[in-house]
């Protein structure tokens, strides 16, 4: 489970048959901690070569000086770099002091790390033997809301690590593995807030809402089915406005009370100090209640050269100043989750409003230890649903992961979030086919730029169920080996062509063709949509060749 504030894994090496009970990495030790996850901090020296990961990381850079600081690659909260984006493989992304390197670096070097942790956990556990990374299923947890692009980012990039991606990695959505977890808990396995004690019902036709609560809030609706697999029943939905938004509007604050460029100066010269700053801001964030930080030595020095501290906080609500600490106020707590509430709010009416028969809401993440998150969600939807958080809410998601690796088949059927198509020919006809569109391919008078439709927006699609498309490519000129299929998607029922406005262009598919040139060929796709990652088997039909393949969903460079 690779998060944005924190990550972590659990593995299991019990036969099929037998009940899964993953093992759970603990982080921290060398710190007094026992946390079941570390947090997704990386360090890489002036020179841009990896130096630590985790707590080591984060103690690394807390302990740096002027310098060495500045000098140094600190990357923290880095995985929301990939979130609303079209990537591509040469992304850069800005560590804490605004110097940039390559994401793709910085993600394969993180993964690596826990890899490597991982084989080493692993041997210890099973008497000293030998293991490598192809000897097991790994799988990766993402948001569900991610773009293909992103998804396809962090495959590259575990790929990368553990070599071959295709047999050996999974991609799982963070919520669906979530679910998997929560569907086996007991009634002790939840914080006992408005439900009467009972777990989550398992009868055919209960349904739920699942919130993962991390960097980004990530929403799935599922229904249980006969036999206890799940279907989604809406299109994973949410936004940015998780935990990090929280430490977001607290930063702020900061920046309102040491006003006059003291926070930006302080900042700028002590990133180290900062992340101490927001490392004990964490810890607060899940209580409910006044908050007491302590004022490090170099910001209350900053501070002084433009006036006497206290003044800072004359016209600051909620902030106060007290012999060496900033404490700040239950309410001005409250008020930094205002917005991160009222996003959680508003996604979960709109899918309420159209789910009438919802039982449970599920909270879960480690943002959901939030007393105030989980009091308010309790408060706006404890009438219509039985709101449920599983004790360690950070690690459902991991423990999840696991399940779903066993069985991918554990959400049987998901929503299609687009229309997605290929672009396509078909015989003219001049009383349906625009004119400009017309070409003559072998004396033939053909229509490009059809829009072939292979899924419509809304529309279940089974977890291994392919969409069988034949279709045409116009040109295959000489010494042209291989033929660029492009992908298209709309939010659009039925778009006509694939240049009308609202359909978007998002990959591509290499097909190898024989150098016929000027031959019309058909070839057939095999398509899977209904699982985390679209994936292709396309066979040239005249020649029979088969070719498997991943769309490309990066933009190239």
């Amino acid at each position: 489970d690779f998060g944005t504030a924190y990550s972590g894994y659990a593995f299991s090496m019990t036969s099929k048959r037998a009940e899964i009970n993953p093992y759970m990495r603990r982080w921290g030790n060398e710190l007094g901690l026992y946390t079941p996850k570390t947090p997704t901090c990386i360090l890489f020296n002036k020179d841009k070569e990896f130096i630590k990961f985790g707590y080591e990381a984060k103690n690394a850079y807390v302990k740096m000086r002027g310098e060495e600081a500045r000098k140094s690659y600190f990357f923290e909260n880095f995985k929301m770099a990939l979130y609303g984006k079209k990537l591509s493989r040469d992304v850069e992304i800005k560590a804490a002091n605004g110097k940039s390197m390559k994401a793709l670096k910085v993600f394969t070097e993180a993964l690596r790390y826990v890899k490597d942790d991982a084989l080493r956990t692993i041997a210890e556990s099973t008497e000293g033997r030998k293991f490598i990374a192809s000897d097991f299923t790994w799988v990766l947890t993402v948001p569900a809301i991610w773009d293909p692009s992103a998804k396809q980012f962090m495959r590259e990039a575990a790929g990368i690590v553990i070599g071959g991606t295709q047999h050996h990695l999974i991609i799982a959505l963070e919520p669906e593995a979530a679910s998997a977890w929560c569907k086996k808990l007991p009634a002790d396995g939840f914080i006992s807030q408005n439900h009467d004690g009972r777990s989550l019902d398992q009868c055919p036709g209960t349904q739920f809402i699942v919130v993962d609560c991390g960097g980004t809030i990530d929403i799935t609706v599922h229904e249980v089915l006969d036999g206890g697999a799940l279907k989604e029943l809406h299109k994973a939905s949410g936004n940015d406005l998780g935990g990090q938004s929280v430490d977001r509007k607290f930063k702020e604050f900061l920046r309102e009370i040491f006003s006059h460029g003291v926070w930006d100066e302080y900042e700028e010269n002590f990133p180290s100090e900062v992340q101490r700053i927001m490392y004990e801001f964490t810890l607060f964030k899940r209580k409910d209640d006044d908050v007491q930080i302590g004022c490090p030595f170099n910001l209350g020095r900053l501070a002084q050269k433009r006036q006497e501290i206290e003044r800072f906080f004359e016209s600051v609500r909620g902030a106060s100043w007290d012999e060496g600490s900033i404490n700040i106020s239950k309410e001005r707590l409250r008020s930094f989750f205002a917005e991160s509430l009222k996003g959680i709010t508003d996604s979960l009416r709109k899918i309420l409003k159209e789910h009438l028969h919802i039982k449970y809401i599920l909270l879960v993440g480690g943002y959901a230890e939030s007393q105030i998150l989980r009091r308010h969600v309790i408060d706006q939807f404890g009438d219509q649903c039985k709101v449920l958080c599983p004790f360690r809410p950070q690690e459902a998601i991991v423990m999840g992961a696991v399940e779903f690796g066993r069985n991918p088949a554990v959400v049987a059927s998901r929503k299609s979030a687009f229309t997605y198509g290929f672009a396509d020919s078909d015989k003219f006809d001049p009383s349906k086919h625009k004119k400009e569109k017309k070409s003559v391919v072998q004396g033939e008078e053909l229509c490009g730029d059809i829009f072939r439709k292979l899924v419509e927006k809304g529309e279940d699609v089974g977890w291994n169920e392919t969409r069988e498309l034949i279709f045409n490519v116009l040109e295959a000129k000489e010494y042209h080996t291989h033929v660029r299929i492009r992908f298209y998607r709309t939010q659009r029922r039925n778009p006509l062509y694939v240049d009308e406005e609202g359909v978007e262009e998002v990959g591509s598919l290499i097909v190898r063709m024989p150098t016929t040139r000027g031959r019309k060929h058909e070839v057939k796709l095999n398509i899977t949509f209904g699982s985390t990652e679209i994936t292709v088997t396309g066979t040239g039909l005249v020649y029979g060749s088969k070719e498997s393949a991943m769309i490309d969903f990066m933009t190239r460079s």
